[in-house]
């Protein structure tokens, strides 16, 4: 998984372990056995841990079946924080996920596809991921704290919505390399979009 830096002590670097083989196992299993049918308890079955542990490290089955969107938005948030704010919002926005893209490495590319394939087929987890979603956009909002909040928010809103467009075209086929210019696609087609006419 992707972070920052690695941790220091080995009691840090084994909960990192755990953590990662907890989210690796729980994609594969709620893939092949299904998110609603596969109890928590067959998850902490197969990794060997106890209901303690896991509930240190994830709050549901719902969050640590969402571990790469969840990580996506982490990072997307800390590209966010670190970058220039210079010209328009639209561009910003953009900038800083293709940097978040960037970031992501090749676990990360093979368990977000089936994230999103769990979150298609669960209305526990698409639930889950709208929640998750609103508290995103909540926070952009927060750290921009724009003076301008009904345009700040209808702008967010538009950039997810572009970026669910632009997973819809990604799937199924998923390769890695085809995200970032699928999104650009999407972004250069906002304004076609929003000129249409019935």
């Amino acid at each position: 998984m992707i972070s920052p830096e690695q941790p220091a002590t080995l009691r840090e670097r084994k909960k990192l372990r755990t953590r990662h083989a907890l989210a690796d196992t729980a994609v594969t299993l709620f893939v092949e056995r299904g998110f609603d049918s596969t109890p928590l308890d067959a998850l902490l079955e197969q990794v060997e841990v106890s209901r303690r542990t896991f509930f240190r490290n994830f709050r549901s089955k719902e969050d640590v079946a969402h571990t790469a969107a969840k990580q996506l938005w982490d990072v997307y948030l800390d590209v966010l924080d670190g970058m220039e704010r210079a010209g328009p919002l639209v561009d910003v926005f953009l900038d800083a996920m293709l940097t978040t893209l960037e970031r992501m490495d090749e676990d990360w590319y093979r368990r977000f596809p089936l994230t999103l394939r769990l979150i298609a087929d669960s209305p526990a987890l698409d639930g889950y991921s709208l929640r998750h979603c609103a508290e995103v956009q909540a926070e952009i909002a927060h750290r921009l704290d724009a003076a301008n909040r009904f345009e700040l928010r209808l702008l967010i809103e538009f950039f997810v919505a572009a970026w669910r467009c632009t997973l819809d075209e990604w799937l199924p086929d998923c390769v890695p390399g085809e995200l970032p210019a699928l999104l650009r696609r999407s972004w250069s087609s906002m304004d076609s979009a929003l000129a249409l006419e019935a």
